[in-house]
C-alpha cells in the first residue's frame, strides 16, 4: 500500500511525542528487542500514541524504503538511524539488524504502509530475529484488512481467508482465483490500480453470483466503498475513471450454506422472475426470498437462458 501524506508540522510535534510518553512512556520496552511498527494506511491521525513512542524510543528504524520513513520520522521530530531492510536484501540486511540486538539496543521495523510482515517484508527479519532468541514486540495499527471486512456488510462470514495479491504471471493467477471460486469462505484479496480491471473480469467469469465489496484509497480524501455482485463489477469500474485509481482491498463475501437452488420450488420461482426482470436481478431477488446462493442460482439462470436460445 502506499505511503501516508503527512500532515504534523514541526511546530506540534514536540507536543505530540509528548502525549505518546504520557500514554506509554510507564510500559515495559525491552531492550535487544525487534518491534514491529505498524504505520498509517493512508491517514496519519491513526498512528497510534504508542507507535510514536515506541519510534522515539528505539535506537535504530529499519525500514521497507528509507525515503518513505525518513519523512514519517522528520514529521514527528524524530531522528533516528535508518536501516534498508526490504524484500530484495532481507536476508543479508537481517544480520546488521541482528549485531545491533546483541549490543541490547531496541530496533523498529516499519513497511511503507500498514504492518510488517503481511504482503510487507518484515517475516524473514521477525524469523531471524527469533531464531536468535531475541524478543519481538507487535505494535499494531491501522488495517486496510480488518477496515475492509468490518464495511463489508459480510452477514455470511464464519470466518475469512486472507488472500493478499494474486500472482502476477497469468497462468498462476487464473489457477489461484479457480481454487478461490470454489472456497465457501469470505475472501479478502488486495490489488493494484493497473490489474483492478482485469481481476474484476476475471471474478465476473469465475464467481459472478458472489457478493464483493471493493474498498479504494482506505483511510484516504477519496476513499469509496462498494458492494456489488461479482458479475457486475467490470461495468461498475467502466462507469468512471476514477474507479480504477488508487490503492484496493477487494472482500470476497463468503457462500452461506442455504438451500439447494436445484430445489423445485425455487427454480419455478427463478423462471418466473426471469420472464419480466433483467436476468441479475431476477437471481438477486430468488437468493432473497429463497435463501439459496446467489452464484448457483446465476449459473442456472445462465443455463436456464442459453436453454432458451438453444
Amino acid at each position: 500500500m502506499s505511503p501516508t501524506v503527512l500532515f504534523v508540522t514541526n511546530s506540534n510535534a514536540p507536543l505530540l511525542r509528548e502525549a505518546a510518553a504520557a500514554a506509554a512512556g510507564q510500559q515495559h520496552f525491552p531492550v535487544a528487542a525487534l518491534y514491529l511498527v505498524a504505520t498509517p494506511i493512508g491517514n496519519l491521525a491513526d498512528l497510534s500514541l504508542r507507535a510514536i513512542h515506541v519510534l522515539s524510543l528505539v535506537d535504530a528504524v529499519a525500514c521497507e524504503d528509507t525515503r518513505h520513513s525518513a519523512v514519517l520520522l522528520q514529521q514527528l521530530g524524530v531522528d533516528k538511524p535508518l536501516l534498508a531492510v526490504h524484500q530484495h536484501n532481507e536476508n543479508s540486511a537481517a544480520q546488521g539488524v541482528l549485531e545491533r540486538l546483541a549490543r541490547g539496543e531496541r530496533v523498529a521495523y516499519v513497511s511503507d504502509a500498514g504492518t510488517p510482515s503481511i504482503s510487507d517484508p518484515g517475516a524473514i527479519l521477525v524469523a531471524a530475529a527469533q531464531a536468535a532468541g531475541y524478543v519481538t514486540v507487535p505494535i499494531p495499527g491501522a488495517s486496510s484488512v480488518a477496515a475492509a471486512l468490518s464495511v463489508a456488510g459480510d452477514h455470511h462470514a464464519g470466518g475469512f481467508q486472507f488472500v493478499g495479491f494474486l500472482p502476477t504471471r497469468a497462468g498462476d493467477r487464473q489457477s489461484r482465483l479457480r481454487d478461490l471460486s470454489q472456497a465457501a469462505a469470505t475472501q479478502v484479496l488486495f490489488e493494484a490500480p493497473h490489474r483492478i480491471e482485469s481481476l474484476a473480469a476475471q471474478l465476473a467469469s469465475l464467481m459472478a453470483g458472489r457478493t464483493v465489496t471493493i474498498c479504494r484509497e482506505l483511510t484516504k480524501q477519496f476513499e469509496s466503498i462498494a458492494t456489488m455482485a461479482a458479475a457486475e463489477l467490470p461495468a461498475w469500474l467502466a462507469a468512471d475513471p476514477n474507479r480504477v485509481r488508487g490503492e484496493f482491498v477487494v472482500v470476497v463475501h463468503g457462500m452461506a450454506e442455504q438451500r439447494d437452488p436445484q430445489d423445485l420450488a425455487t427454480g419455478r420461482l427463478l423462471k418466473l422472475l426471469m420472464r419480466d426482470l433483467p436476468l441479475k436481478q431476477a437471481v438477486a431477488l430468488t437468493a432473497e426470498i429463497s435463501g439459496s446462493a446467489r452464484n448457483a442460482l446465476y449459473e442456472q439462470a445462465l443455463a436456464l437462458k442459453q436453454a432458451e436460445v438453444d
